[in-house]
Parts: C-alpha cells; structure tokens; sequence
C-alpha cells in the first residue's frame, strides 16, 4: 500500500524578521528530536517543496523535528515589493530569527534551489549551530540574473507579452501556485541579481555537505563543482530528474535522509 505524500499543513507561526516582515513557520514531529530546517525553492512554498512531496512526513518518521519557513515574498510570509528587502544577508537573518525564537541551539539543513544557495551561506555563517546540510538543485552563478527585468514589469503592468525564453519560465514558475504575488517575486529576481551571493569557492562551508542535483538538471555539473570545493561535500545525482521534479524523488528523499541520520 502506497504511503500518503501530503502531510498535514498546521497553522502558520509567524516570526517578525529583523526590518519587521511576518515570516510564515511551521513544525512537525518529536519537539525534543534532532532539528532539520527545510527552506524552499523561489516561487515555491514549504507546503509544496517539503509538505506535499513526502519530505515532512518521512523526517518525523525518522524521528526528527521539522523546523519549515515560508521564506519572504512567498506562501504565507508578507510580501514585500522592493528589490533591497530582497538580499541574502535579510534572507539568512530571516533563518537566524526563526531559530532565535524556537530556541534552536543545533541543528540540519534541508534547502532546494534558492533554499539551497540560502542554506549554502547559512553554514557560512553558522558554523557553531548548523552541523550539516542537504543543498538540492544548487547551482553557481546567478541563475534569477537571467530574468529581462523590463519584459517582467511590462507584463506586470499591462499584461504585455513576454518573448524572453527564460522570462516566460520564471513568469510561469511564478504563477503556477496560487496566492503568489508577481510583483514580490520580481522584486526578489530584482534584489538579488546584483547581490553578492555567489557561492565563494574560496570560503565554502566547513560541514559535511550533500549536494543533490537532477542527473536531466542543465545546472548538475555546476553542482558538482561546489561539491568538490567544500571539504566535507558529497555529490549525489538524483536519477532519472530535472529541476523543477527534483525535490519529489524517492531516490532523493531516501539519500538525503541517510544523510541527515549519520552521526
């Protein structure tokens, strides 16, 4: 009998951020059990990232508490609609009050996509609490600067067709789940194109790493590299995916727990 994906979504707990936004958190399983902290991917949400796809409910399975956000501009968190609300230094701060508040003192990181760069400097950053971390579907460079900025807003305002190939994709990843604010998520594309967010080779994460990537994903070689430049990075190619259907595999689920259960 096939088990149930979808794991119960409770009622948000919202957390005021540094510059006072209303960040959307949620928490499942054994209160006193080891923490992951799950952060999702841009234009997506904890509920469909980690709820929907079998994540939540196979961590509390193994005993773990999880610790998920609705990072700001998407779900239930507030919105914002300016470009510098939108840095990786108030994205990781965000984490930082979320921990404060649920008085997290260690803890695991569990992020997809732009989940994954955040959690990339959250290990940077939090060398002391973070023990270790599964970044999926990570990549080098900055994938939200391919957006043609002028098309978006165009479209935002009059609904102007967008001819930009990878502007119609993040468009359409934008607006595929309801409740999405456009104009927030342009916002983030805007903030953080130009911000220095770029994984540093240089000064990667000193924790044991799991970098998974789709094996169909254009970005898995990128990957790979960030892998082989941290010195406790391990590589997995999820079989068979590509980067929006990555986070729903089975083979990615069952690596990233083994991982996150090594002690």
């Amino acid at each position: 009998m096939a088990l149930p994906l979808i794991t119960e979504m409770p009622e948000p707990k919202f957390v005021m951020s540094g510059d006072g936004f209303r960040i959307a958190t949620y928490s499942w399983g054994d209160p006193d059990g080891p923490v992951v902290l799950c952060v999702h991917g841009f234009a997506s949400s904890c509920r469909d990232n980690w709820a929907a796809t079998g994540w939540v409910r196979d961590l509390t399975r193994a005993g773990f508490r999880v610790l998920g956000i609705d990072q700001r501009g998407h779900g239930a968190s507030e919105k914002p609609h300016e470009p510098d609300e939108f840095s990786m230094e108030h994205l990781v701060s965000d984490l930082e009050n979320v921990l404060d508040t649920y008085l997290v003192e260690e803890f695991s990181y569990l992020g997809y996509s732009l989940g994954a760069r955040v959690g990339w400097h959250a290990a940077v950053a939090l060398p002391h609490v973070l023990e270790r971390a599964v970044l999926g579907g990570i990549p080098d460079g900055k994938p939200l600067g391919r957006i043609d900025l002028a098309q978006a807003h165009a479209y935002l305002e009059n609904e102007t067709e967008v001819t930009d190939p990878d502007t119609i994709n993040y468009v359409r990843l934008a607006e595929r789940v309801p409740g999405n604010d456009l104009r927030s998520l342009i916002a983030l594309a805007e903030g953080m194109r130009f911000d220095d967010d770029d994984p540093d080779l240089g000064d990667p994460p000193q924790q044991r790493i799991l970098f998974a990537t789709g094996a169909k994903d254009s970005i898995v070689e990128q990957s790979r590299l960030l892998a082989e430049a941290s010195p406790q990075g391990y590589f997995y190619e999820i079989p068979g995916r590509q980067h929006f259907n990555a986070p729903g595999s089975r083979d990615f689920r069952a690596a990233g727990l083994e991982f996150l259960n090594i002690r």
